[in-house]
C-alpha cells in the first residue's frame, strides 16, 4: 500500500478536467485508489465520486493506492495531480 498528500493549490480546486485526468490515470492501473477528503472515503476510479468531494484550493487530501501495480500508479497519479 502506498500513501500520499496532495494539496490542492489551483484556484479553481478539483475541477472537471483534472478530475477527469485523474480517473483516467487511476483506471489504466490494476491497484484500487481511494481519496480521503475531511475524513470521508471517496473511489478515486469514479470520476463522479471524485467530482461530488468537491475539493477547492487548500483542501489536503491523502490518497491510497493499493494492489499489485501500486507503484507505478501512484506515481502516475502523482505526475497527474501537479499537472493542474
Amino acid at each position: 500500500m502506498k500513501k500520499f498528500k496532495y494539496l490542492i493549490t489551483s484556484d479553481e480546486g478539483l475541477h472537471a478536467r483534472p478530475a477527469a485526468e485523474f480517473c483516467k490515470t487511476a483506471n489504466k492501473f490494476e491497484s484500487s485508489v481511494t481519496i480521503i477528503k475531511d475524513g470521508d472515503e471517496y473511489e478515486g476510479k469514479s470520476i463522479l465520486m471524485v467530482m461530488s468531494m468537491g475539493a477547492v484550493k487548500g483542501d489536503l487530501l491523502e490518497i491510497i493506492v493499493n494492489g499489485i501495480d501500486e507503484n507505478e500508479a501512484s506515481d502516475e497519479l502523482i505526475k497527474t495531480l501537479n499537472m493542474e
